[in-house]
């Protein structure tokens, strides 16, 4: 169920497009190493590679007691209390998401790990131009993020991705990035109660992330296949 449409949504600037391209097999056996995730119920799942904001998408979180689960979130942040379902949120900064009334609940008692295995941004100039980047290797990696659900459509959870200043690498690109959690990390963004997160807000380090030109293919979200995420240019870009 989309509660409002795309081009609604606020804090589009930046995180607006990423992808989850996992095989399902694989993303089952991740779960169940990486968070101990019992039996996930994800057999709809296909791999997408243009994830765009108020689509469905795949977040780990935690309950009281402490266990880890699975589910699907929408993309597109709506407190609880919120009268106007039109005013949802893709982005948060994570420097001030904790003095925020719009946020601060959730981010207290509701964090998730948005999983992705890339994401798209666009540098401005005469034309906008997209750029794929992930972590090298290839591997899974998860957005911090929050979470809640609206007492109008309780089955419907939403939620978005924290950003933080860019590191050296993405800023000739943006001066923006999601925030991007160290796998020995993700645990620790997850704990309830835990108040001081300033240190799982640092930019992704440098030497980790791979960038690279792609076509305009990708900037038409209904685009989804492996063709979003092959190189314009066979070079890796170099700054």
């Amino acid at each position: 169920m989309v509660l409002c449409h795309n081009k609604i949504m606020r804090g589009v600037k930046m995180c607006g497009r990423y992808l989850l391209s996992y095989d399902l097999k694989s993303l089952i056996e991740l779960l169940k190493n990486r968070w101990d995730v019992k039996s996930p119920s994800i057999d709809n799942y296909e791999p997408d590679y243009n994830i765009a904001p108020g689509q469905t998408v795949l977040a780990v979180y935690q309950n009281q007691d402490s266990n880890y689960f699975l589910s699907e979130f929408q993309w597109g942040y709506l407190p609880s209390w919120s009268k106007d379902l039109s005013k949802k949120t893709i982005n948060i900064r994570s420097e001030s998401i904790d003095q925020k009334p719009y946020f601060k609940e959730s981010f207290l008692k509701r964090k998730c790990l948005v999983l992705a295995s890339g994401f798209y941004e666009w540098q401005r100039g005469k034309t906008k131009t997209p750029y794929y980047i992930g972590i090298k290797g290839n591997d899974l990696f998860s957005f911090a993020g929050i979470w809640d659900f609206h007492p109008q459509h309780p089955n419907v959870k939403t939620c978005a991705i924290l950003t933080t200043n860019a590191n050296s690498v993405v800023s000739p690109i943006h001066d923006r990035m999601p925030v991007i959690l160290e796998y020995d990390t993700e645990k620790d963004w997850l704990t309830l109660g835990r108040t001081d997160y300033s240190t799982l807000f640092r930019p992704f380090s440098d030497d980790r992330i791979q960038i690279y030109e792609v076509s305009k293919f990708v900037n038409n979200w209904r685009n989804n296949s492996k063709q979003c995420i092959e190189p314009f240019n066979n070079e890796q870009l170099k700054f």
